[in-house]
């Protein structure tokens, strides 16, 4: 059975930072395309960063240059490095792992975790 446990969520002010992390168990990490996605109330799901089939990173235009994902196969996980983090960053984050379509396009993709929250205070 897969599965992705998420951590590393809280609250912090803007210009503070966050890690998420991520872990998969249940299937060969290196076979699946994984990434970070996010939910604020009231919104559509959202992709943030992603790694694509040549395991080149992805980010959403809104967090470019403030986020960078990055992975780690020995422990089968995944990362989310969140600088300067502004109001509107406010959501809950999901890590999600196989999707035959574009990494940053939440609706492929097969398994998800139970999501990690960040508030980001003004």
């Amino acid at each position: 059975q897969v599965q992705l446990v998420e951590s590393g969520g809280g609250s912090v002010q803007t210009g503070g930072s966050l890690r998420l992390s991520c872990v998969l168990s249940g299937y060969s990490y290196g076979s699946y395309l994984m990434g970070w996605f996010r939910q604020a109330p009231g919104k559509a799901r959202e992709g943030v960063a992603a790694f694509d089939r040549d395991r080149n990173p992805n980010y959403a235009t809104s967090v470019k240059g403030r986020f960078t994902i990055s992975r780690d196969n020995i422990k089968n996980s995944l990362y989310l490095e969140m600088n300067n983090l502004k109001p509107e960053d406010t959501a809950m984050y999901y890590c999600a792992a196989d999707t035959p379509f574009g990494p940053m396009w939440p609706g492929g993709y097969k398994y998800w975790g139970q999501g990690t929250p960040v508030t980001v205070s003004s």
